[in-house]
């Protein structure tokens, strides 16, 4: 294992949060999860010719679109576990916000994109925030956005019921504010992402277990050297004509 040198995290613990990461990322995909909702071959042709692929190529992306959007959630993993390890009273509860600190009176929900949340999700949410503060008075309450439009810690403005609304202790935080809120150190959440590719490959390394298992391609040949072929059979097999693709 590399010496990361954070500073703000042991060396030990961010590899063991990263792998736990890789572990509960989407590591396979078989021609049955492939085809659960039908793949569509015609789609999958367009693409290889216009894009000037391989139909290979294109059965290629298409599993690694669909294993990308398996994994999303396990980013959101990534980013909101990570505080278990702060230490100074941060926690991950099971229930509530997303990173809580009853010491320092801090609520936090945290999402990946500015953009996840819409009218009425940000409604529901900012009425939690106002909950908290009813229940404590000493409460601050963050929507934290790892993906922000902007690096920013401010008052979070929302419309409630037509109207606008703001209040100094419910506010709209940055990852790279809140990494600095949390351990203290400014360019905290900059050190993480230049340290996170070599981990990962350390991880990666280490855990040969963990690497993609893909047969998607391996079981479509299986029966027709034709990958084309196999396609069009695995959705239009019952389909008046196709059977005569079976003579190829």
């Amino acid at each position: 294992m590399h010496k990361y040198d954070l500073g703000f995290i042991s060396d030990e613990d961010i590899y063991e949060h990263v792998k736990k990461t890789v572990e509960a990322y989407r590591r396979e995909i078989t021609l049955n999860q492939f085809n659960e909702n039908i793949i569509d071959p015609i789609k999958l042709t367009f693409d290889a010719k216009v894009y000037g692929k391989t139909i290979q190529q294109a059965v290629e992306d298409e599993c690694f679109r669909q294993i990308d959007k398996s994994n999303t959630n396990r980013i959101g993993y990534f980013h909101q576990n990570l505080f278990h390890y702060a230490g100074n009273g941060w926690v991950v509860p099971p229930v509530g916000f997303d990173v809580e600190n009853d010491k320092l009176h801090i609520y936090v929900e945290m999402k990946n994109k500015h953009n996840t949340m819409n009218s009425a999700s940000s409604q529901k949410t900012y009425m939690k925030m106002q909950g908290k503060l009813l229940d404590d008075d000493e409460a601050t309450c963050y929507l934290v956005e790892v993906i922000s439009k902007r690096s920013r810690d401010e008052a979070w403005r929302v419309s409630l019921d037509g109207r606008p609304r703001e209040h100094k202790k419910i506010r709209r935080m940055s990852m790279d504010k809140f990494y600095a809120l949390v351990f203290g150190v400014e360019d905290a959440f900059y050190k993480l992402c230049a340290a996170l590719p070599q981990i990962i490959e350390d991880v990666v390394k280490d855990n040969p277990g963990l690497a993609l298992k893909n047969t998607v391609y391996e079981e479509l040949v299986k029966d027709h050297a034709d990958i084309l072929t196999s396609l069009y059979l695995l959705a239009f097999k019952t389909y008046d004509g196709f059977d005569k693709l079976n003579d190829k």
